[in-house]
């Protein structure tokens, strides 16, 4: 069975853990994720079954969209609300709405963070979370990240020593929310960590279109395929089509370059094309770097077995 899975995951599990219940109850070997999301988080989460572990790169490209709440005065080791508190500042007078809205305009655009120690990005072959169970800190790799919006929620909520709010963010890949919650404490003058996070959207796929295990498990009992379950073709609709012939298709399948005409004209230099025939997606394939006017393949899905 190849496809994706839109899957609202739930909080609890970490995004492995949600791999392997798929696994299980589609009794195949081959699926995985198209980006983490931390066990307390829950929301819009990719899973690629079978041969769409081939396309998994393209959903994993796409942009994000969360809900997150934002806890001022204490931050955390691990930026969110299950780490150990490691700085505190009483909020005895919350900012205004107005200042946390021109804070949080200041984030639109491209920025730059630093991974938070407690995240699987690889320092030296090794997932930083790694290192921070072993007590370590090291240096990590800034990177830049572009906040396409973000907007001011709820109204503060003031608890005993902390005050909080909650923001909307669409982002590009790779954001990290928790980090982006301590930058705006920061600017706000507080020590902050992210106590809540829904994933909402990623790429095209909002949570609406979701679909829970409880819902794919009863699905699965009547020989059903749940509502959340795409097809290849329907998962990578939103890439330029190429429509060729059978004759054609047997050389693609066997990874063959392709001489541009006039169907491939409108096709932009870092633009990937889903190249179909029968109603079927067989291959995936960009321009070449060197040879004007050829195609070459980045990605094979059926061949000629």
């Amino acid at each position: 069975m190849d496809g994706v899975l839109l899957l609202h995951k739930p909080r609890g599990m970490t995004s492995n853990d949600c791999v392997q219940k798929v696994r299980k109850l589609f009794r195949t070997k081959k699926a995985g994720h198209t980006g983490t999301l931390d066990p307390d988080v829950s929301g819009v989460l990719p899973i690629c079954i079978g041969k769409a572990t081939k396309i998994s790169s393209y959903l994993m490209a796409e942009n994000k969209e969360y809900i997150a709440e934002v806890t001022l005065g204490a931050a955390t080791e691990t930026e969110d609300a299950s780490g150990i508190i490691i700085a505190e500042k009483e909020v005895k007078l919350p900012p205004s709405k107005e200042e946390i809205e021109r804070v949080l305009e200041s984030f639109r655009g491209e920025i730059e963070q630093i991974p938070p120690m407690y995240s699987a990005v690889k320092v030296n072959g090794k997932k930083l979370y790694e290192y921070a169970r072993e007590g370590k800190v090291v240096e990590r790799p800034k990177r830049r990240v572009v906040i396409h919006a973000i907007h001011l929620l709820s109204d503060i909520k003031q608890h005993d020593k902390t005050a909080s709010f909650s923001i909307q963010v669409s982002c590009s890949k790779g954001t990290y929310i928790r980090t982006l919650a301590v930058m705006i404490g920061e600017k706000l003058g507080y020590p902050a960590h992210m106590s809540e996070l829904v994933r909402i959207r990623s790429g095209r796929f909002h949570l609406h279109d979701c679909v829970t295990f409880s819902a794919v498990e009863q699905c699965l009992k009547t020989g059903d395929l749940p509502n959340g379950f795409l097809t290849i073709e329907e998962a990578l609709n939103q890439l330029p089509k190429i429509k060729i012939n059978d004759t054609l298709a047997k050389k693609v399948k066997n990874g063959a370059m392709l001489e541009m005409n006039e169907d491939f004209q409108h096709i932009g230099q870092n633009d990937v094309v889903a190249i179909w025939n029968n109603r079927e997606i067989i291959a995936i394939y960009k321009k070449h770097s060197e040879k004007n006017n050829v195609l070459k393949p980045v990605k094979v899905l059926k061949t000629n077995e």
